[in-house]
């Protein structure tokens, strides 16, 4: 095992595969002789050469529709785009050509596309820098969304990825790049896409999250527990396809859930998660489902953040607030 952050655990990932698999390629602004924004890429055209690793003009939509007639063709190529707020730009690629594919062609074609986005606040960056509109996607048939939580979960989905029949939307948390270092294993070990990860175990509450917020959750949890509160926390992995078992099952033992996430509020992920549990599991709650968000606004500039983003405080207010109905 070696000891890595997120961003040296893309990097392992791409690696092997690109190793595994000559028909993949990775296509992108800046992924080559520069590595990628977040150096996600660096190394890469070194070894594999400029035929593999393709340095693109500044487009978004150029860069995500040439990579599905690549995908279309045979090869396996991963698209990066800079930030997740620079995807709106190729919307209409991926959501009237990329998702479609399979079943306009019914079922001669596949689209094997992942489109790897560094989202999500925190690094103190300008406007469309820090987007988390990852219900755009989930809402979208045919798209899957997948979203690392810690360097060893973001290598074991990102080579699941690589390997589906189908156009992933990979989401990296920019804030947890280089905030966190752990023990990834150097071989192949592959996390499904669709199977949500019990984190902590408890059976007062169901902490519910993804990506970044993973981290506040923990450090909440960790506070509760010294009250003599213990939780379960999933971690979800994967937005769509949604491992609503897992959640039914913990919501089912707790009869509380809280659902932490740093998108708007309204018709977030976590909005149709708290309708699943409503229709699913609505008899075994004791209070009112929770959701803890950012607000209805855009990400503001860097100076309020800290206003924005949700935090460990509002996690615990919220736990508070479903054991004390």
């Amino acid at each position: 095992m070696s000891k890595l952050n997120l961003v040296q655990a893309v990097n392992q990932a791409l690696f092997h595969e690109m190793d595994l698999n000559p028909n993949m390629v990775i296509i992108g602004e800046d992924v080559g002789q520069d590595g990628g924004v977040f150096r996600a890429t660096d190394g890469l055209i070194h070894k594999f050469g400029e035929s593999r690793v393709v340095d693109t003009p500044l487009s978004e939509s150029a860069i995500i529709g040439t990579a599905i007639g690549m995908a279309a063709y045979g090869l396996n190529p991963v698209a990066e785009i800079q930030f997740m707020g620079f995807l709106y730009g190729a919307m209409e690629q991926l959501v009237c050509h990329a998702a479609r594919l399979r079943t306009r062609s019914r079922g001669r074609y596949t689209c094997p596309l992942v489109v790897r986005a560094p989202y999500g606040g925190g690094i103190h960056a300008p406007e469309l820098h820090s987007e988390s509109t990852e219900a755009f996607f989930v809402h979208t048939p045919g798209l899957k969304v997948v979203v690392p939580s810690t360097p060893a979960e973001a290598k074991g989905l990102l080579l699941s990825s690589l390997r589906d029949p189908d156009p992933v939307i990979f989401l990296e948390p920019s804030k947890i790049y280089r905030a966190i270092k752990e023990e990834v294993p150097d071989e192949e070990v592959l996390i499904p896409l669709g199977q949500a990860r019990l984190v902590a175990e408890g059976d007062q509450a169901t902490l519910i999250t993804w990506g970044a917020m993973l981290h506040p959750t923990l450090r909440a949890a960790t506070i509760m527990s010294e009250q003599g509160v213990y939780t379960d926390i999933i971690d979800l992995r994967t937005l769509s396809p949604l491992d609503s078992d897992t959640i039914m099952k913990s919501v089912e033992k707790t009869g509380r859930a809280v659902i932490i996430h740093e998108a708007a509020l309204t018709c977030g992920v976590g909005a149709e998660i708290a309708a699943q549990i409503s229709e699913k599991a609505l008899l075994s709650l004791v209070s009112p489902i929770v959701r803890v968000a950012g607000f209805d606004t855009g990400v503001p500039l860097p100076k309020l953040e800290r206003y924005y983003f949700p935090g460990c405080d509002q996690i615990i207010e919220a736990i508070q607030k479903v054991l004390s109905f």
